[in-house]
């Protein structure tokens, strides 16, 4: 009796133990890929809907026009990876690993990036309409012409990122860091959190608009940024 008993037990253990990544899965929506090693592969246009994916090291993978809406990746390696056109809506991207990464364009509406290393990504029109951006890393980040209205930004790592023509109305900078923080052009009237001292500290011209009671240092506008060589 005792061994039946037993035996029922480690049946209902087996039963509500959650199924383990299978990382031999072919690409597919919901796959679960989790501390996972899949580095360099080409993913275009794949339908990764809700995919697990955290912890895997995804770095220089090409997921170009692929569809990773509610995926997650929180903790994933994705250097230099490429996310052109992606679709990462209502994604989980906290603690994710993004350095050099390409997102251009891509719709991150809604995903969570808190504690994000995106230092030097790219992310020129890209969507990040209400997107928590809270203690993200965006050193020398490319935002330009980017959507982050809405977007939370609260104490962001945001030294030489460029909002050049961004849309930022909404956007929260409370707390953020600014150094040479590049916002010709920006609108900037709508934004919550900011204050003169960060202002001083960025870069605008004529066209930036800053929130009532803030105004534009003399040191504006700043040198010109010399281009980096590609790598």
């Amino acid at each position: 009796m005792r061994a039946m008993i037993g035996l029922c037990a480690a049946v209902a253990l087996l039963a509500a133990t959650p199924a383990a990544a299978d990382c031999d899965d072919k690409p597919k929506a919901g796959v679960d890929w989790s501390e996972c090693h899949k580095q360099h592969l080409i993913l275009r246009g794949m339908e990764l809907q809700k995919s697990k994916m955290a912890q895997s090291d995804l770095s220089a993978t090409d997921f170009l026009e692929a569809d990773l809406s509610g995926a997650d990746l929180t903790g994933a390696t994705v250097a230099r990876s490429r996310f052109k056109d992606a679709n990462l809506a209502g994604a989980r991207l906290d603690k994710v690993y993004a350095y050099r990464a390409n997102l251009t364009g891509a719709n991150l509406s809604g995903a969570s990036v808190a504690k994000a290393e995106l230092d030097r990504a790219l992310l020129p029109g890209a969507v990040l309409t209400g997107a928590d951006l809270t203690k993200a890393s965006l050193g020398r980040a490319d935002l330009r012409k980017a959507d982050l209205r809405d977007a939370k930004l609260v104490q962001a790592y945001l030294a030489r990122t460029n909002f050049t023509g961004a849309a930022l109305a909404g956007a929260d900078f409370t707390k953020a860091y600014f150094l040479l923080t590049r916002i010709e052009g920006a609108d900037l009237s709508a934004s919550v959190g900011l204050d003169q001292e960060q202002i001083a500290e960025s870069c605008g011209d004529q066209a930036t608009k800053l929130p009532a009671g803030l105004t534009a240092p003399p040191s504006w506008p700043c040198p010109p940024v010399e281009e980096e060589a590609p790598e």
